[in-house]
């Protein structure tokens, strides 16, 4: 029995359509599974973990949404250690980019994960939460936290109006980093901890991440005028923003960051800092590409 999780909302809409493509799939294919929904993220977390609760042999989760479905999945599964799968039908899809799958191939994936053994991967610990991509704070929270406060655009076109209302006003924060190692006290304008490559919607700001070394590729983003900002920035997309000398790149089994600052992972608010995380390795059990 395998557990189909549907967010009708994700994508605008694109959950529920492709929500009935994977149940077409899984009944052609003679898979047995129940569809888990809700009219809320807490709701569709909630009926997710009954389930599994009464069907301890869950053979896995098949998620259709996006990043933030991804979040909710992810507190249920890694205790109760069942294998899940994102079906990409978000608006940012980054951690199905962080383990290879086509945003378009849909049933490849579903063909692997119903006929293959999944395989370990890590997971970032925060708090006590979950995430599976990226956790950040800085310029990128503070514009999520804008986006996230206007009904006007919709999509991806919310956050660049979110970046063009912030970015006049935005000033650098001073931040103490913990690393395994060392701590750097230092001004910055973003800090990602990076278990996966991108996030925004393909952003590659740490693009050598790897999610099975144990450890998070940090990256630090030291004070730039805000003209060098909009120049650098859409380098983020092929990842040589890299190269550039404001750009510091660590690696660490374990951070903590302390600031006047707010924290988001996954595209979820996890709230003001202080925050500490660490790698956690093969926490969990999923289908890479």
């Amino acid at each position: 029995m395998w557990a189909l999780v549907i967010n009708p909302v994700s994508g605008h809409g694109k959950g529920t359509t492709l929500g009935t493509y994977v149940a077409g799939y899984l009944n052609q294919h003679q898979i047995v599974f129940t569809i888990v929904t809700g009219n809320s993220s807490n709701a569709m977390g909630d009926h997710l973990r009954t389930f599994i609760e009464k069907n301890p042999d869950c053979e896995g989760v098949i998620a259709v949404g996006g990043d933030g479905l991804l979040h909710i999945i992810l507190q249920i599964v890694v205790p109760f250690q069942i294998p899940f799968t994102v079906i990409p039908a978000g608006t940012g899809n980054d951690f199905v980019r962080t383990l290879g799958w086509s945003l378009l191939d849909v049933e490849a994936q579903l063909s692997r994960v119903t006929t293959s053994q999944p395989s370990p991967i890590d997971l970032g610990l925060v708090d006590g939460e979950w995430f599976g991509a990226i956790l950040s704070t800085g310029f990128d929270s503070i514009v999520n936290e804008k986006a996230n406060s206007m009904g006007w655009p919709k999509g991806p076109m919310k956050y660049n109006a979110a970046i063009a209302m912030e970015l006049p006003r935005f000033k650098p924060r001073h931040y103490e980093i913990t690393l395994d190692d060392r701590t750097i006290s230092t001004e910055a304008m973003l800090i990602a901890v990076s278990n996966g490559k991108s996030y925004g919607g393909g952003m590659l700001v740490c693009p050598s991440a790897e999610i099975t070394d144990g450890y998070f590729d940090v990256m630090v983003l030291h004070p730039i005028s805000k003209i060098e900002f909009i120049k650098v920035f859409p380098q983020v997309f092929a990842g040589t923003h890299v190269s550039h000398p404001a750009v510091e790149i660590v690696r660490s089994k374990a951070v903590r960051i302390e600031s006047a600052a707010i924290a988001y992972a996954d595209g979820e608010r996890i709230g003001q800092l202080p925050v500490a995380a660490d790698c956690i390795h093969d926490a969990a059990q999923t289908w890479v590409a």
